[in-house]
């Protein structure tokens, strides 16, 4: 297998292609996170318990369908589940646009994350590529995400101010359509897979063999530690450092920049070797040092070295973690896998919010600190307890 071979203009298509659908469709749900709380609260029904199930049920709904659909994805094909995805993400949207109450807004929200399609896009991803290449395309899909979150910290409040919640969700709306353009115009036809499913093929043994558990458990940690960060250090920014709400998108613009070239290195080192642990625990590594420098810092300067090391370790593990799932995981069951991966990536976020909310109650940035530094010694612990090279080994023929 030689790595140094270029992306053919096909797989360089569909990336593209791949990585405007996700940055389309994250950018309408991240402006949501930054105005939701403010512009909510006055709705009719509105408490602060509905206001937290508001943002969170679209976590849920996408945790508990992300399997299903990625199962039927592997039956009928990717395209169809993601057209009927978006068209819910849409109708989603309007539901909340239209919304008079906060309980409007709520059932929009369950109605977005019923368009769960994270994991079939990205066995799609896996599909039109080849496993030398596969790292690329999930660098890029990452780095459309957290470009995306970027965008979405600076665009949310100005469209919020202009336009009121209502335009946000419309705007959100406009930007699921525009993702349904680039798959029915731009997106190649993968057809289902033809083998005959046999009874076994729901088996632990096909999808939650090997060492498939320990990247979902990364997954679920990856996303439950920055939700939690990201719960403290907005506030942390106003409250400690004085820097007004409306410059934090400078911050994070900054610090997402020049975590790339460091996050690329870490890639690079993944996609040339067999045995994927020295990457992911350089990149566990970062995650884990950046959060805890970012809630215990000292200064302004250091918490912005902590968040420069956590989109380090972020945009590494986005891309590396992936595309070692692809290279784990059965070739007809690999949107199953990557169903399962995805439903703990948003248990993750769900469970991180959740957690560090009740951490901060009892025992501030510290306790959350702790409970990182915890997660971060039965990650590690687990990573290196048994090797990913046999696995590997016995997959990279396909």
């Amino acid at each position: 297998m030689n790595n140094k071979n270029p992306l053919t203009s096909g797989e360089q298509r569909a990336i593209v292609a791949l990585g405007s659908l996700y940055s389309f469709r994250m950018l309408g749900l991240f402006m949501v996170l930054p105005v939701l709380g403010i512009y909510a609260a006055d709705l009719p029904g509105a408490s602060p318990e509905k206001l937290g199930i508001a943002l969170g049920a679209y976590g849920l709904t996408q945790a508990c369908l992300q399997l299903p659909l990625g199962w039927l994805s592997d039956r009928i094909g990717r395209r169809p589940v993601v057209i009927g995805g978006l068209m819910l993400f849409i109708a989603g949207s309007l539901v909340a646009a239209a919304a008079e109450s906060i309980n409007g807004i709520i059932a929009g929200r369950f109605l977005q994350g019923a368009g769960a399609i994270a994991a079939a896009l990205t066995a799609m991803a896996a599909d039109v590529t080849r496993e030398s290449q596969r790292t690329k395309a999930m660098a890029v899909i990452g780095a459309s995400v957290g470009l995306s979150f970027v965008l979405a910290i600076v665009l949310g409040p100005v469209i919020a101010s202009a336009m009121g919640l209502q335009g946000v969700f419309l705007v959100t709306a406009c930007l699921g359509t525009l993702g349904l353009v680039i798959v029915l115009t731009l997106l190649p036809r993968t057809a289902a897979s033809g083998a005959v499913v046999a009874d076994g093929d729901w088996a632990v043994d096909h999808v939650f063999g090997g060492r498939l558990p320990v990247l979902y458990g990364s997954i679920f940690l990856l996303h439950g530690l920055m939700m939690a960060t990201f719960l403290i250090v907005p506030a942390a920014l106003v409250d400690q450092w004085q820097l007004p709400a409306d410059d934090h998108w400078a911050i994070y613009l900054l610090t997402v920049v020049l975590s790339v070239p460091p996050a690329l290195l870490v890639m690079r080192m993944g996609r040339g070797h067999r045995d994927p642990r020295p990457a992911l625990t350089v990149a566990i590594a970062a995650l884990i040092s950046g959060v805890l420098l970012a809630l215990l810092a000292p200064s302004l300067i250091a918490l912005g070295v902590g968040l420069w090391l956590m989109f380090a370790g972020i945009n590494s593990l986005e891309a590396l973690l992936p595309a070692t799932v692809t290279r784990l995981a059965p070739g007809r069951l690999r949107g199953t896998a990557l169903g399962i991966f995805a439903t703990c990536q948003f248990l993750g976020i769900f469970v991180g919010g959740a957690a560090a909310g009740a951490a901060v109650a009892l025992g501030g940035s510290s306790a959350v600190a702790a409970i990182a530094a915890l997660s971060a010694f039965i990650w590690l612990a687990a990573l290196w307890l048994r090797p990913l090279v046999p696995v590997l080994a016995t997959t990279s023929g396909e």
